[in-house]
């Protein structure tokens, strides 16, 4: 079945995406296609050569952000790269027209043009962006500039701004990862906090290997990070601020475990659980270390809670039915509703930044899987199934999950995985060794 559409919004895959569970959208006219056979997308076939360098310093970096946007795009799976081998045409000018019957003749449609200019320790770099089965360019031309050392940002906000005109949709490669890196044998296993490129590079260490580290996650602006740590000899959650790498206990309660940390919108509250007494319940707190509120009061384990992103709703994970089930509920407390019906145990729910789905963890049968849910609970959908997947994180535009996954066996380690949220495109995602617990940030300033 082939959906039709013109470039500006081509993608029968926001239709796939924004539709997900239903069917396809009817089909538009334009001179770009898609294939669409059983949820199944025919990738778009484009070109980026490598970018010119307008003087002698950015000679080095023209060619390496080229491939850098290239990987982006393709690594989405909505994209084939037209490798360079095929090209007819070539750029070598910024400025110079298109030749757009030498990039039809390989069935190009989506071509990629760049410029790159350096001086001492800034770089400079423009793009444009053509739909060559019309013969137009889509919008006008964007520059980036920046230092030589952030090259790679500027050729993530070049695929970011490609990927959103083409889409629709807001784009995710200049961000970051926070996780847990992990060394070790498996029974001694030392843990630190990192900080990586959404795509692995520039992995960063944020903590030593002296404490136990879980969970961080990115505040709603990416410059703090919310963790626990066992630097006290029992869980305890710290909030550091990243550009330092300073980091402090929040809410320190004599006689208690704090875990299982999130920002909420605003940035200024923190949603947590406490444990006391063997039983743990959901709190809020004020970053500054005040405020602290009691939101839930019952004897099970209520733990990995998550604002929506208006910060109107909680939803997290608790054994008050008997085993583990997400449930939802205001923020300020109050009785919850149970949203997860199907066998299992579900946990680790974390809300869509667009608000209309919820990934979490589930355990059935032996396997664990990484799915979504509409808010209310309804249409289930398993992403993956493997030996240990678990604790998904979502992209800021709420179309790829990152979570962990762990190989069995006694040399079994934990590796980072994504995939978007139709189930396709699964892949492994670089950290350079074991790593687990991702946290997405929001796009970069």
């Amino acid at each position: 079945m082939t959906y039709q559409r013109p470039f500006g919004l081509l993608l029968a895959i926001g239709l796939i995406f924004g539709g997900l569970y239903g069917a396809p959208a009817v089909a538009q006219n334009g001179p770009l296609r898609i294939e669409i056979t059983e949820g199944v997308i025919e990738p778009l076939p484009f070109a980026v050569p490598n970018f010119v360098a307008e003087n002698g310093a950015a000679g080095e970096y023209a060619a390496n952000i080229a491939r850098v946007i290239a990987s982006d795009l393709a690594g989405t799976g909505l994209f084939r790269e037209i490798p360079a081998s095929a090209h007819i045409g070539r750029v070598d000018s910024f400025d110079a027209p298109i030749a757009y019957a030498d990039w039809k003749a390989i069935n190009t449609q989506a071509l990629v043009t760049g410029a790159v200019s350096a001086s001492g320790d800034r770089i400079v770099v423009k793009f444009r962006l053509f739909d060559i089965f019309s013969g137009q360019q889509m919008g006008e031309g964007l520059q980036f500039a920046g230092t030589t050392q952030s090259w790679r940002r500027m050729a993530h906000k070049v695929a970011d701004a490609v990927y959103s005109r083409i889409t629709g949709e807001g784009g995710y490669f200049d961000t970051r990862v926070v996780f847990v890196s992990e060394s070790g044998p498996k029974n001694e296993r030392a843990k630190r906090l990192a900080v990586m490129d959404y795509d692995g590079a520039n992995v960063q260490f944020l903590t030593d290997s002296r404490s136990i580290v879980l969970a961080p996650r990115f505040s709603p602006t990416g410059d703090r990070i919310l963790y626990t740590s066992y630097q006290s000899g029992f869980p305890k959650i710290y909030l550091m601020d990243v550009a330092s790498v300073q980091a402090r206990a929040l809410s320190d309660q004599p006689g208690t475990m704090t875990f299982a940390p999130r920002f909420a919108p605003n940035g200024r509250t923190v949603l947590f659980s406490l444990e006391q007494g063997g039983n743990s319940d959901l709190y809020s707190v004020d970053t500054s270390g005040g405020g602290l509120t009691r939101l839930t009061n019952a004897p099970s384990i209520e733990t990995a809670p998550d604002y929506s992103p208006d910060g109107s709703q909680i939803v997290f994970e608790s054994d008050r039915s008997g085993t583990q089930q997400i449930y939802v509920m205001g923020a300020g407390g109050g009785e919850p509703r149970r949203i997860s019906n199907g066998p299992g145990r579900y946990s680790t729910p974390v809300w869509s930044p667009r608000g209309d789905l919820i990934a979490f963890t589930k355990q059935h049968q032996g396997r664990f899987h990484i799915g979504v849910m509409r808010v209310d609970g309804s249409e289930e959908r398993l992403l993956t199934a493997s030996f240990l997947d678990e604790g998904p994180t979502w992209s800021p535009n709420g179309r790829v999950i990152m979570f962990t996954r762990e190989t069995s066996g006694a040399a079994g380690q934990s590796s980072l995985y994504s995939v978007d949220i139709t189930g396709r495109n699964l892949k492994p995602v670089g950290s350079n060794g074991a790593a687990s617990d991702p946290s997405w940030s929001p796009l970069l300033p």
